[in-house]
């Protein structure tokens, strides 16, 4: 006995999704991405076939779109090059892969401390609820696993990760895992450091503001000169005050340059001076030992008396070649 069921066309057909595509690969796709590959499923469905060119004009995209979108989606396994044609893999089927692949370690601290692990439990099912409405994707929990063993944050800094990301419009793995890295490579472990790296991050910002404004930059900083202040206030250790005092050694020049006062505070803290007090004396001692040997030059009737010495760099040059610093 042979049953068929009556093909009622495509008026009254489906193409469906499983929901593993909307929460795993929707936030990590651009528009054309998701575009192609709902109409690669669609075409797989009904086993048509058409070629590259036909497709580009089909969905109204290039063809150099088009081909970045197929490989976008191979790269993350979702479709296979074979011959002249794609296999649609089974999104089910991979993310039960990711899961279930066989884990060689067992972690101690699941065997060993219950208690800690069922806390971690909560973290997790606290970032699901607030983040992903309580409908999180199944290899979330691996990556964030994952990342407790690596990065070793506490339970507080794991939430505060996913609200940060949240915060930026930005819950996918790729930038949770940058944002991740930076954290570590900034020693954040407990939610004690993660405050402490706020309240810098904070005076860094304020630091930034501060010195476009003395400098009369309405343009944003570079991504070099934003370094330099790091350096200034994450490394030396100088706050706006002392940062202050080499601003305004720039008066004289036209266009002063962050190359500049990096000269002028590298010296001050390789000098070991950590107070306005300190730098403000040195620079006393600076202009009266030029003044003596204005002197010097002017007795001797040297014609380079009338040097003005508005370039720091070159006084102190010139200070070394009078051993006089």
């Amino acid at each position: 006995m042979k049953l068929e069921q009556k093909d009622s066309g495509l008026l009254f057909s489906n193409t469906e999704l499983p929901d593993i595509f909307f929460t795993e690969y929707l936030s990590m796709a651009n528009g054309d991405s998701i575009k192609l590959y709902l109409y690669l499923v669609f075409l797989a469905k009904h086993e048509k076939d058409i070629k590259l060119n036909d497709l580009s004009k089909k969905l109204n995209l290039s063809l150099p779109i088009i081909q970045a979108s197929l490989a976008f989606w191979e790269e993350h396994g979702v479709i296979t090059k074979k011959g002249t044609g794609f296999i649609l893999n089974n999104l089910q089927e991979i993310e039960l892969h990711k899961l279930y692949k066989p884990n060689l370690t067992l972690s101690k601290e699941t065997v060993e401390n219950n208690a800690k692990s069922q806390y971690r439990a909560k973290a997790v099912e606290s970032i699901n609820n607030r983040c992903f409405q309580g409908i999180m994707s199944p290899t979330w929990y691996s990556d964030i696993d994952l990342w407790f063993k690596k990065y070793h944050f506490d339970e507080q800094v794991m939430i505060s990760l996913f609200d940060y990301c949240l915060s930026r419009s930005a819950l996918h793995k790729n930038y949770v895992q940058a944002v991740a890295e930076s954290w570590s490579k900034n020693n954040i472990k407990t939610y004690t450091d993660l405050e402490n790296y706020y309240q810098k991050y904070e005076k860094l910002t304020k630091i930034k503001k501060a010195i476009s404004k003395k400098l009369g930059r309405y343009n944003p900083l570079t991504q070099y000169e934003e370094a330099y202040i790091e350096k200034w206030t994450m490394d030396f250790g100088y706050d706006l005050d002392v940062i202050s005092i080499a601003l305004k050694k720039t008066t004289s020049k036209a266009n002063p340059s962050f190359d500049y006062l990096d000269k002028l505070l590298s010296d001050w803290y390789d000098r070991n001076f950590k107070t306005t007090v300190e730098i403000e004396a040195f620079l006393i001692e600076l202009k009266t030992k030029s003044k003596n040997v204005k002197e010097l030059k002017k007795g001797s009737g040297n014609t380079g008396a009338r040097t003005k010495y508005n370039d720091l760099d070159k006084l102190y040059d010139d200070m070394q070649k009078a051993n006089q610093v």
